[in-house]
């Protein structure tokens, strides 16, 4: 327990680690508050692509954790920071229309995009959209992924997510994607910075072991997996990354904090 004794702040994932779809997971809520009581600061980061910040917040609060927007770190959100410095950028957005709502300052356009933003779009994906958008790219637009992840869980199961979209265009187009959500280190940094802690003062707790857990670790954080979710022992077992710590379910996170 001695490595966990100086944590200071702690990074939630959403889905899977406090709910799964409109569930929350059993002792999530006792959880998180005896955290909050305790003093050590939360943030709480996602790759959900398909909810704006706001509907994103309205959905947390509902379901009995309410948390500010301002402790909210989400993918589409650092997104649209990423474009904010660019030069007057045109987009393409592949995009849920809810979070849609959250690009709405930038200028836009099918076919003459300096970006090509992708999120999860759900029915929406078609030969003639993944068309589209390879030649977008063949002609130097450049590929913006809100995230990379294989697979998410759902309450009716596990579902294929954005990630092999994503490889696809990236093979065909030749162009390599920018990551913008998890595993990414500046997400997590965005996220450090905010607390005002170092690295080694933070742990991250998730369910899925190479985005949320192998990228926080490659950005100096604790790993912490939880064994809800989208994980699955198999895939635990021949991925790479090894959690500093694993733990049946967020419930059984204060015992591990020593509260």
């Amino acid at each position: 327990m001695d490595t966990v004794a100086n944590i200071k702040g702690l990074l939630f994932d959403l889905d899977g680690v406090l709910y799964v779809g409109a569930h929350v997971i059993e002792g999530a809520l006792e959880a998180v508050e005896k955290i909050r009581l305790s003093g050590i600061s939360c943030r709480f980061i996602t790759n959900t692509s398909t909810l704006s910040l706001a509907s994103l917040q309205q959905k947390i609060n509902g379901l009995g954790f309410y948390v500010a927007a301002e402790e909210i770190f989400s993918a589409p959100q650092a997104a649209v920071r990423f474009l904010q410095h660019q030069h007057d950028p045109v987009c393409r957005l592949l995009l849920a229309d809810d979070v849609k709502n959250d690009f709405k300052d930038f200028h836009q356009s099918d076919t003459t995009a300096d970006f090509i933003v992708i999120g999860d779009i759900g029915d929406a994906w078609s030969y003639s959209v993944m068309n589209e958008v390879f030649v977008c790219l063949k002609h130097g637009a450049k590929l913006i992924a809100i995230h990379k992840n294989r697979f998410w869980q759902t309450e009716q199961g596990l579902r294929l997510d954005i990630g092999g979209f994503i490889e696809g265009l990236e093979y065909a187009s030749g162009v390599k994607a920018t990551i913008i959500g998890k595993p990414s280190v500046d997400f997590f940094q965005m996220a450090l910075d905010d607390m005002g802690l170092e690295p080694a003062q933070v742990a991250i707790i998730g369910d899925d072991i190479d985005a949320d857990v192998g990228g926080g670790q490659q950005a100096g954080l604790k790993g912490i997996l939880v064994k809800t979710g989208k994980y699955r022992q198999d895939y635990t077992e021949v991925s790479k990354v090894r959690p500093d710590f694993t733990i049946a379910s967020i419930a059984e996170l204060p015992v591990l904090l020593g509260f």
